[in-house]
């Protein structure tokens, strides 16, 4: 087998749309797609090349390096720092948490495009306001991009996504939330006669008034988008047997790979809503794959099959 050219460019032919088909869906007159945004880039690959290109584009502009937050299995860390590496931008990036006496793959792999890492505090991460003026003061000479991308230049690339696909043929567009970054621009881009429904890879309590929620209702009208917050596994990167055993059979079947952050409980929250009745008959789901398969590689070897 070749090589694979991690510094090659973005490709966005490679983002096939590929049906998956289940019959007991078909049963329940339900009929869902995946527009595998995984395959556009070995590396930065998924909604993470979307939510950077306008950051990437004003750090040129300005002459500017980009600072960027994350933790040790970062799928944004480590898209960010392959991005600067194809641009020639220089990176910094604010890690969560104190350095293990042994780095992660994924921030071993960053160090290797370039990016200076640099450790907080817990503590001092969750502060996010604080952290982020800290580092305008620290680094004046970088772009501050917040975790995920998060903010206008993240929304107005993700708005980009849906060109890649039919996306009129559909009555219903689905993807894992993490930020909301992307989950806001797809609902910016849909269509009068779609909805928009976001599973949060985040355990919230209060579905009504977060942190999260608030983002997307500052760029989307409320009657355009549901949340679902009932397939998080416990909270952010959790997981158990059910959900892994659910990710090594879509494999199997459908040679899909996902993650267990953010794609697996996405396509296990589909699958439990279409069997409980949830979407009407004749709907269309296009499936968004947001890339990124950092947090695997956080698992035991042999625990996933693919």
């Amino acid at each position: 087998m070749p090589a694979i050219n991690t510094y090659q460019p973005v490709d966005y032919t490679k983002a096939i749309v590929q049906p998956i088909p289940n019959e007991s869906w078909h049963a329940k007159g339900v009929h869902a797609d995946v527009l595998r945004l995984d395959l556009i880039h070995p590396v930065l690959s998924g909604n993470k090349w979307f939510k950077l290109k306008y950051y990437l584009q004003q750090a040129k502009a300005q002459k500017q390096g980009i600072l960027t937050f994350g933790g040790a299995y970062s799928n944004h860390l480590v898209a960010t720092a392959i991005a600067c590496k194809l641009e020639d931008i220089p990176a910094i990036g604010i890690v969560r948490g104190e350095p293990a006496t042994t780095l992660s793959p994924t921030l071993l792999e960053v160090q290797t495009y370039g990016m200076q890492l640099q450790f907080v505090s817990r503590t001092t991460f969750q502060d996010e306001q604080a952290l982020i003026a800290s580092m305008q003061e620290a680094y004046p000479g970088y772009l501050i991009v917040p975790a995920g991308g998060q903010g206008a230049e993240g929304v107005r690339g993700a708005t980009e996504i849906l060109s890649l696909a039919n996306r009129q043929a559909y009555t219903q567009i689905a993807c894992a939330i993490g930020t909301g970054t992307m989950f806001t621009g797809l609902i910016k881009a849909l269509f009068p006669h779609q909805h928009a429904l976001g599973f949060s890879s985040l355990k919230i309590a209060d579905h009504q008034h977060n942190s999260i929620l608030d983002f997307i209702k500052t760029h989307a009208a409320p009657s355009r988008f549901s949340v679902i917050y009932d397939y998080h596994f416990g909270g952010y990167a959790r997981k158990n047997s059910t959900l892994i055993d659910f990710m090594n059979n879509l494999y199997k079947t459908y040679t899909l790979p996902t993650d267990f952050v953010y794609t697996g409980k996405l396509m296990y929250g589909i699958n439990e809503l279409i069997h409980n009745d949830y979407f009407p008959i004749d709907s269309r789901i296009l499936l968004i794959h947001s890339g990124g398969l950092q947090g695997n590689r956080s698992l035991a070897p042999g625990i996933l099959t693919f």
